[in-house]
């Protein structure tokens, strides 16, 4: 489970839509903002894939380097 750090810098009561902040995951470089929940939504659903498609590539890269070193 990741942990994320959500700021929410405007908020209207009622107004859900009218959401303004910015969302950085615990332990990672960079933050992202958004304007509104759909945004946050994405940023949150992006970041998980970004994640998994890193995770993805060093595994990749390391089964690479392991299979030439064997060589």
């Amino acid at each position: 489970m990741k942990t994320y750090i959500l700021r929410i810098y405007r908020f209207r009561e009622g107004h859900p839509q009218d959401l303004v902040g910015i969302v950085e995951e615990v332990g990672q470089k960079g933050k992202k903002a958004f304007t509104n929940y759909d945004e946050l939504w994405e940023t949150l659903t992006c970041l998980k894939t970004e994640r998994n498609q890193n995770k993805l590539q060093k595994g990749g890269e390391t089964q690479k380097r392991g299979k030439s070193g064997t060589g």
